[in-house]
């Protein structure tokens, strides 16, 4: 049998082009490896195989017929904050656990009439509030790599989906790392575009002026020709920017990768900062081995200053937790989703369907996020953290004076155990690297860089506004000079 899951997007469009295969034997075949091998991963929450047949058979008729959409009939899945119609749509929640949306996201609307297949709805921390997808109503996801270990989150589902071979590509969200970091952790590429690059309308929201959809794949081209087709402007979004869409995948197919210095003339700007203590000596090794190799490719590394990570760290815990309790208070057992069981009054139905819908970790922010907002205090936490992220977006812009591109580790560490007993605030700094971006709203990617511990390692590739093309294209050239990227777990190499 064809081992499909070994194929790059760029092949699979060109196999399709070629008639070497079809739609429907690509989804045949990563079906076949989900119901296999997912028992061990946990990576889809929904499995919708009948449709994603049916739409498979249904590309291969339409490129009989003519149809010249290069996407058509690849298979990908959704991190399931992405509302689908008539699917189920989760959040990872208790709480929303039968809601099925009326609608499609935007972003699932758009990757549909590019013409991807999907196979179904990806498992995430519960409402995208976590850095290691054990916060799920259905359970952890294992990382490929080690199954004893997180994925990271909280779009670990998607990293684990691509990472085992079950999908070619796959969406995520990204609040402060949701993206980048299990990437990082599961040996794959992941993008987080400018905020407003892509629409927000139709994913659930965890706190609306930080949220932002990307991608998931093997390599950077993989993550551009999904990402292509979900970006543009939505009227439906007020956040949305009217903007022209770039040509990601036909800048990236056009760079050169082949010639001594691909990079010369690239300025990659390194902080201090983000190489302070809590960073891992093995993971530190790999980010400075392909420093080297970025510097070996023509790119001049600079020295810039960034925010005090810790400074960010706390401005993202005092922003993003008001914004959830603000947006979660939708959920309260009266329109949709969760409701207790024989509620005495009003209030009893309030209190109870909340307190038995939601996880521990939802609640945590919740209540964190309803004491900053309170009265007395939504001036000295609230109104206070707004105005240190306007320095922080500051020094970001004056960083990109001296520089093109941002490098730091993505994450500190590895994929930590299971089950290992961390306190939150522990696990809240494994985000320190990475929640800078989303606060001043930029793009920025993890790509593997090689291995620590036996474990994948992430380098964060941080751009200007707007530079997503600049972003995948880099890491593209490296890409191309390197084969971090080619490793697999032992689940995906049969």
């Amino acid at each position: 049998m064809t081992q499909f899951h070994h194929l790059s997007v760029h092949d699979i469009v060109q196999g399709l082009a070629n008639k070497s295969f079809s739609s429907h034997e690509l989804t045949e075949h990563f079906i076949g490896r989900i119901d296999k091998l997912d028992g061990q991963i946990n990576s889809f929450i929904t499995r919708d195989f009948d449709n994603a047949i049916a739409h498979a058979k249904t590309a291969d008729k339409l490129r009989a017929d003519g149809d010249a959409r290069p996407l058509l009939g690849v298979p990908m899945a959704h991190k399931d904050n992405l509302c689908t119609k008539g699917v189920l749509t989760t959040c990872g929640s208790k709480m929303l656990h039968n809601f099925v949306s009326p609608y499609n996201a935007t972003v699932v609307e758009n990757i549909a009439s590019a013409g991807f297949v999907s196979l179904g709805k990806l498992n995430m921390d519960e409402f995208a509030m976590g850095s290691d997808n054990e916060k799920s109503y259905y359970g952890a996801v294992h990382n490929p790599w080690d199954t004893t270990r997180v994925p990271g989150g909280s779009s670990g589902g998607s990293a684990a989906a691509v990472a085992s071979g079950f999908i070619p590509v796959a969406t995520g969200s990204d609040t402060g790392g949701s993206i980048r970091q299990p990437a990082s952790f599961c040996g794959v590429t992941g993008i987080k575009p400018t905020y407003g690059r892509v629409s927000r309308y139709g994913m659930i929201a965890y706190a609306s002026s930080l949220d932002q959809a990307g991608t998931f794949g093997k390599t950077a081209l993989d993550c551009a020709y999904l990402l292509e087709p979900m970006t543009g402007y939505d009227n439906k979004d007020a956040t949305s920017i009217n903007r022209p869409t770039d040509s990601l995948v036909a800048d990236i197919l056009a760079a050169d990768t082949t010639s001594d210095k691909p990079l010369a003339g690239k300025k990659i700007g390194v902080a201090k900062a983000y190489f302070g203590a809590g960073l891992d000596g093995e993971v530190e090794k790999s980010i400075r081995a392909a420093l080297a190799k970025y510097e070996e490719l023509g790119a001049q590394i600079v020295e810039v200053d960034i925010t005090d990570p810790a400074i960010t760290l706390a401005t993202y815990y005092l922003l993003a937790p008001a914004e959830a309790s603000s947006n979660l208070s939708r959920f309260d057992g009266v329109r949709f989703g969760y409701r207790c069981e024989n509620p005495k009054d009003l209030a009893d139905l309030y209190t109870r369907s909340r307190s038995e819908g939601f996880g521990e970790e939802v609640k945590r922010r919740i209540i964190m996020g309803t004491y900053a907002l309170s009265a007395g205090y939504f001036d000295a936490y609230y109104i206070k953290a707004q105005k240190v992220r306007r320095l922080i977006v500051e020094d970001f812009l004056k960083a990109f004076e001296k520089c093109d591109i941002i490098a730091s580790p993505t994450a500190p560490t590895p994929a930590y155990k299971l089950g290992e007993s961390l306190d939150p605030a522990s696990i809240y700094l494994g985000d320190v690297y990475t929640i800078g971006v989303n606060l001043a709203g930029l793009p920025a990617l993890s790509h593997p860089v090689g291995m620590a511990n036996g474990l994948p390692v992430g380098l964060q590739l941080i751009g200007k506004h707007w530079a997503e093309s600049e972003l995948l294209t880099t890491a593209h050239v490296y890409q191309a000079n390197t084969d971090f990227h080619q490793a697999k777990p032992e689940l995906a190499k049969d």
